[in-house]
């Protein structure tokens, strides 16, 4: 695992050892500090690091599973506050990183 201790917004990677689900690289927690009120020292859980079939990386966001008349869907729940979808791009990058730091860390 691996967190960063003096930034505002850290994120602990959790390798997945097992190797299943396949492509799963890491789960990932982000871990606010103590700039972010009445969020210190809570974590938000359900990233996942996942390798891509055409190269590359991704991450999945936390979301909810439901059911409308038999079909699976989900629901995000970590959404932009004022529509601009690039605010993902900018945790998904974050998270990305601190992988990147991990695993070269493991080498």
């Amino acid at each position: 695992m691996t967190e960063g201790t003096s930034a505002p917004v850290s994120v602990r990677i959790i390798p997945n050892t097992s190797g299943n689900p396949a492509g799963k690289l890491a789960d990932a927690e982000v871990i606010f500090g103590a700039e972010f009120g009445p969020f210190c020292g809570l974590k938000l859980l359900g990233f996942a690091i996942w390798e891509r079939r055409s190269g590359g990386r991704n991450v999945t966001f936390p979301a909810r599973q439901y059911s409308v008349n038999g079909e699976r869907r989900s629901f995000a729940l970590l959404r932009p506050a004022n529509g601009d979808v690039g605010a993902q791009e900018v945790i998904r990058d974050f998270i990305l990183d601190a992988y990147s730091r991990t695993e070269a860390e493991a080498q």
